[in-house]
């Protein structure tokens, strides 16, 4: 029996035929070119990791159930195609068989496994380029093409052809084997998107690309897969978000949201409106008797004012609502920013320590920016958008039949999952190029707030490179980000076309064929559609910028989720200072629990007296004053002002009582007036200037052209170390605490300058508790008590004269100063000299 490629009365060549696709047509041409491309592509891929790729350590692949699950559907395709020949040959259609199924059966059996087989290789080999974050752009393009190819038989719905319209036992028979391959390649295609079986998939870390290392961002604790949802933890996020949201303290802002909430309404009611007046116009002149009707014109032209351009986006109702939405937004904004800089303020200083301040910077504008793109996109984009589809779903069944319905319902579903579907695919990709733009920023920020260092080495050359490297590594990231988009918007575009096709197509038929529907009636489904379209289209954009926003989010949400390491107790009350009396009882403290860097420290330092601590770098000097101040919180023993312990009270009221001049002076990018005030915020300019005369600051500061309005720059970089250090001093002056902490406060001073602010500083520590840091011991010789402290104990206790006696560490510290001070004598005795003998 001669086998008949097509069937009767249909050739290759006939495409469309009453009505809708030729199978013989488009089982042929979509089978063929979709087996083609996997072949062609696939065997280029499949050479690409035999030349250069290297196996994958088999106890590193995951074990997951998923993955078998993708091989059996992959297989059950297959299998499906030959099940459908079988009944073909047997009960269906008096067992006619004809060339094109044989074609087509024989090309899935073919292509399905060989696409198992590459994906057997993807999970076994890694290419030495391609970081293992998902399958290759062969198979998700494969898997694409099938699930689109079983979208396009949607086309035929009405033909009679087809088994659509289940009128007998084959029909049926077709109809459940078309349900089992869509739903196959439907989640085909979902598992490509999740790809389970790839090592990669299981990272949970984010990777940074500088230098080709990867790292731990300092301060992102809790990594969600490069693959996972923006959309996990959701609920999460909004109840972060929602205090920001609703103006729960402005009456007349309340106001504001319902009004525009109500303009959005009206707008997708004038949305309805303005096609059906466009369909009244065209009928006017089409149908007998023809009238001129300029009353329906000007309804039209006045729903046109309002709506403005097809998407709306020129009216005056988006106009007036983008208008009273200004203070709304700016509310949140504000809100946000506080709140994250409130936050950031209250974590600890070992996470200050930790974090860069490029990448905090650029987290935060990237933060707070997001939030109000998102409640614009969701609120008068999408939502609007999702409200159109509905109403014209209804609005075409009510007003024309079931099929255009059908015809906007599956074009609409389909486009919004396979762009929900593909952008969460892309996902991966719009992450990894943040993290790549953050390390940019924070490469480029963090060389130039070290310029001197980088002068100094003359490493200007290495930091230009550094910074290319860092920018051609974001643009690698955003390379893929872009052309994961183009893949995005051409299947968008597949899928919008071929709606706008099959109704067009229809709706001109019952038009021609006078089946209830007028010109008017075509016009109205054309411009209605076309306006539909559009904002969907842009639906697309709108749902990644969401994920962009979302993505942009997270790293904010980082900083949000940070906990306060150093807290006050609940029901803390305020220092009560009587008497300034300070006590370190059996304190141990390590900054990481392998090394304690203060063991067992017990000390007092007595209402008004000086308390010098001395010894060697690292002995643990700087970490007691830390402790005062509550920067850390003491693992065992306390820390006790007045009888009371420090974890007790309100790190404020601590922080009040206690003045500090440190050692390293960074001062703010403002004058020097304002750097002063900051010791005492409302403090008058005549107690301003007394600090600055106790500080032996006032005269130099009088010698600059500004005077006290003086800009001290980025730092404090205009005005040198000494400088630096006066203008420290008198801000703590002007503080007047009850304890003193002076940590090396003359160690950046001349000899002359040294003598002239020590009396100062005797004259502002009489009567207050003071506790000292000091390497010249010079400048501790009348404390109170000196505490030699050598690897975080107390070694030497006593004063001046009693330790010098000892003969012990203090001793040796001492007559080592004594040397070093002479051999200095002796070097500027000698430089004199010489100077004198040149001139």
């Amino acid at each position: 029996m001669e086998i008949r490629y097509c069937p009767p009365n249909v050739t290759f060549n006939e495409i469309w035929i009453e009505h809708g696709m030729s199978k013989c047509f488009m089982d042929t041409v979509s089978t063929t070119v979709i087996s083609l491309y996997l072949i062609i592509f696939g065997s280029i891929q499949l050479w690409m990791y035999r030349k250069y790729g290297t196996e994958i350590d088999a106890s590193t692949l995951p074990k997951s159930k998923l993955y078998n699950l993708q091989k059996f559907i992959l297989y059950f395709v297959p299998f499906l195609s030959v099940l459908r020949i079988i009944l073909q040959a047997t009960i269906l259609n008096d067992g006619m068989v004809y060339g094109y199924m044989i074609l087509t059966t024989t090309l899935t059996v073919v292509v399905y496994p060989y696409s198992v087989y590459i994906l057997r290789v993807e999970r076994h080999k890694l290419l030495p380029s391609v970081p293992p974050h998902g399958h290759g752009l062969v198979l998700l393009g494969f898997w694409t093409l099938t699930f689109v190819a079983e979208n396009l038989v949607f086309i035929n719905i009405g033909k009679l052809e087809w088994w659509f319209h289940l009128n007998s036992v084959t029909d049926q028979i077709e109809m459940a084997l078309f349900v089992l391959r869509y739903v196959s390649n439907l989640l085909i295609f979902a598992l490509g998107l999740r790809a389970p079986g790839i090592a990669g998939n299981q990272d949970s870390d984010y990777r940074i690309l500088n230098d080709g290392l990867t790292r731990q961002s300092q301060f992102y604790q809790r990594r969600p897969d490069d693959n996972s949802s923006t959309w996990a933890n959701l609920w999460y996020k909004i109840k972060i978000l929602a205090p920001f949201l609703w103006p729960k303290s402005d009456f007349l802002l309340q106001l504001r949201v319902i009004f525009c909430f109500l303009l959005l309404m009206s707008g997708r009611l004038i949305n309805l409106y303005v096609p059906i007046y466009n369909k009244k116009i065209v009928d006017s002149v089409t149908i007998v008797p023809v009238r001129f009707r300029w009353d329906i014109i000007l309804i039209y032209v006045a729903f046109k004012f309002l709506q403005g351009g097809g998407t709306g986006g020129m009216g005056l109702l988006n106009n007036l609502r983008s208008f009273l939405w200004i203070r709304i937004q700016q509310y949140t904004t504000r809100e946000v920013e506080v709140e994250l800089f409130r936050h950031l303020h209250g974590l600890s200083l070992r996470w200050h320590l930790g974090r860069k301040t490029g990448e905090v910077l650029r987290v935060m504008d990237r933060g707070t920016d997001s939030i109000n793109n998102l409640l614009n996109y969701i609120l008068f984009q999408i939502l609007p958008t999702i409200v159109d589809i509905i109403i014209a779903i209804v609005f075409f069944v009510s007003a024309f039949n079931k099929w255009f319905g059908l015809i906007v319902f599956a074009t609409m579903i389909l486009y919004i999952l396979a762009t929900i579907a593909v952008t969460e695919w892309r996902t991966k990709f719009q992450r990894r190029m943040n993290l790549a733009d953050n390390a940019q920023k924070a490469r480029s920020v963090d060389s130039l707030l070290n310029f001197e260092t980088v002068k100094y080495y003359g490493a200007e050359a290495y930091e230009v490179e550094n910074y290319r490297k860092a920018i051609l590594d974001f643009q690698i990231q955003e390379w893929k980000s872009m052309i994961t988009l183009n893949i995005l918007n051409t299947l968008q575009n597949i899928i919008v076309c071929g709606g706008l096709l099959s109704g067009s197509l229809l709706c001109l038929h019952m038009v021609v064929a006078h089946q209830g529907l007028t010109i008017g009636d075509y016009v109205l489904f054309s411009s209605y559609i076309i306006q539909l379209y559009v904002p969907l289209n842009w639906f697309g954009t709108y749902y990644r910028a969401i994920q962009k926003n979302f993505i942009d989010m997270e790293n904010m949400f980082e900083l949000l989720r940070e906990e306060q390491e150093v807290i006050d107790a609940p029901g803390a009350g305020l220092l009560d200072v009587k008497r300034g009396q300070v006590e370190f009882s059996n304190v141990s403290f390590g900054y990481s629990p392998e090394k304690l860097v203060l063991k067992n420290i017990s000390f007092i330092v007595p209402a008004g007296k000086t308390v010098a601590l001395v010894g060697p770098s690292g002995a643990g000097k700087s970490t007691i004053m830390r402790l005062l101040f509550r920067f850390y919180d003491v693992e065992q023993g306390a820390v006790i002002i007045d009888g009371q312990n420090v974890k007790t009270v309100k790190q404020e009221s601590l922080r009040s009582a206690i003045g500090v001049v440190p050692q390293d002076t960074v001062l703010f990018n403002n004058t020097i007036m304002y750097n002063i005030q900051y010791g005492r915020i409302d403090a008058s300019e005549a107690d301003i200037i007394a600090a600055a005369k106790h500080a032996d600051i006032h005269e130099r500061i009088l010698t600059f052209q500004n005077g006290y309005e003086t800009q001290v720059g980025e730092r404090g970089l205009r005005l040198s170390g000494g400088e630096k250090q006066r203008v420290a001093i008198a801000r703590t002056i002007l503080k007047a605490p009850n304890i003193v902490l002076l940590d090396e406060a003359t160690s950046a001073l001349d000899t002359q300058a040294e003598r002239n602010i020590q009396a100062a500083l005797n004259t502002v520590c009489t009567g207050r508790t003071t506790i000292v840091i000091a390497h010249r011991l010079s400048t501790i010789i009348h404390a109170d008590e000196i505490l030699v402290l050598k690897e975080g104990e107390i070694v030497e206790r006593g004063k001046h004269e009693e330790l010098i006696s000892h003969g012990d560490i203090y001793h040796a510290m001492w007559q080592a100063q004594l040397q070093n001070n002479q051999q200095n004598n002796k070097d500027e005795n000698s430089s004199t000299h010489e100077c004198d003998i040149v001139i």
